[in-house]
């Protein structure tokens, strides 16, 4: 990748330029025609674009040599295919990485890539900080400071590809091959942008990642998640982590205004779940709060007749954190109760610890009082320097 997309993109007096990362290929043909081209060669240069952005991985309008030269003068001139800012990459011993990004406005999210034996694992973002404030969730201690745009999503996974060398796409050995969105941020509190971002990925004529391999993460936000899976049709995991509302409202604040009663109906009406696409409920394991025989019990009880499984998390720690994680005995022998009971329950494996990568340590620097910097938008923005 060139250096030149961290470069300033214009002069402070200049106008800014429009960031097509995050456009339809409409939209890319309406910049197109705003540009000088005719309406029937717009639609042709959107398609050679769209090529470039998504299947080369072209980060510069000038190695995009399908289009004519003076079409690449005026692109540059007055468009952007900047990339945002890698402020900070760690390496775990594990073999997982992190990047901490940098937006045009100075707003930071961090973004995970888990590798397995047979398969990659891009963890997104879906917004500067988060608004649910769930107990044991580092990224909850970061406040909401905005939704990210539809650009800014899938430009995490531009950047990762920019980092492992993965242009231009490949239909064999890909080392992303799955997309969890389950990042900073509740998705289903952005959804227009989250559902722009993933039909970008899942394009075939582009990166083309497959909706059964896209799994979007939510706390409960009750009247999305039909939503969710009739415009998307991606896997659905919720973040159960208590089998009652008293202890819900408290680690998972949102359980006040949708309490389980309401979640779990609104995933037994989710659209394409059936036995061979289940459900991924999680479940963090907290030491002397839900980790009882009786609890297994009543989640199996929870969540009789769902195609459902369960994911159960060791509680990864962060400075501050208020709890401790169960006893690994503890875990597996949830874990068995769940399994006699019918479940396919598994115990994830912490990855990523020692770079706080793992699930629920996100947290980037960005402040609040930033917000105001640049109001959100459908599209995406001018990346930084």
């Amino acid at each position: 990748m060139t250096q030149e997309a961290f470069k300033p993109a214009e002069s402070p007096d200049a106008a800014p330029r429009r960031q097509l990362i995050g456009l339809s290929r409409d939209e890319l043909g309406r910049e197109l025609a705003a540009l000088g081209e005719a309406p029937a060669r717009a639609s042709l240069r959107a398609k050679q674009l769209w090529h470039w952005l998504y299947h080369k991985g072209a980060d510069d309008f000038d190695s995009m040599t399908t289009l004519a030269k003076e079409l690449r003068v005026r692109l540059s001139k007055h468009c952007s295919i900047a990339r945002p800012e890698i402020v900070r990459e760690q390496r775990s011993k594990d073999g997982t990485r992190k990047w901490l990004l940098r937006f045009a406005d100075g707003c930071e999210v961090e973004v995970v890539y888990i590798p397995e034996d047979d398969r990659g694992a891009l963890c997104i973002s879906s917004q500067v900080g988060c608004t649910l404030t769930c107990s044991f969730c580092h990224t909850g201690t970061q406040r909401l400071v905005r939704d990210l745009t539809a650009g800014e999503i899938i430009a995490q996974l531009l950047v990762a590809r920019d980092r492992l060398g993965e242009w231009p796409r490949a239909t064999e050995g890909r080392l992303i091959t799955n997309i969890v969105v389950m990042g900073m941020g509740e998705p289903l509190l952005n959804f227009p942008n989250v559902a722009a971002a993933l039909k970008l990925a899942m394009d075939k004529e582009g990166i083309g990642i497959s909706r059964r391999r896209i799994t979007l993460s939510t706390s409960g936000i009750v009247p999305m998640i039909e939503r969710c899976g009739r415009e998307l049709g991606v896997n659905l995991a919720v973040s159960l982590h208590a089998v009652n509302d008293e202890l819900r409202d408290q680690l998972v604040p949102i359980n006040k205004k949708y309490p389980i009663a309401e979640l779990i109906e609104a995933c037994r009406r989710y659209p394409g779940a059936h036995n061979a696409r289940r459900i991924t409920f999680e479940y963090v394991m907290l030491k002397g709060l839900n980790d009882a025989p009786d609890d297994a019990r009543a989640l199996a009880r929870l969540l009789r007749g769902l195609p459902a499984k369960i994911n159960l998390i060791p509680f990864n720690s962060w400075p501050g954190a208020p709890f401790e994680c169960s006893a690994r005995a503890r875990i597996a022998a949830f874990a068995d109760l769940l399994n006699a009971e019918g479940y396919t329950a598994t115990v994830r494996e912490p990855r990523g610890r020692d770079i706080l990568a793992a699930c629920g340590q996100l947290k980037s620097a960005s402040e609040r009082t930033r917000a105001h910097r640049r109001p959100p938008t459908a599209t995406g923005a001018e990346a930084p320097p």
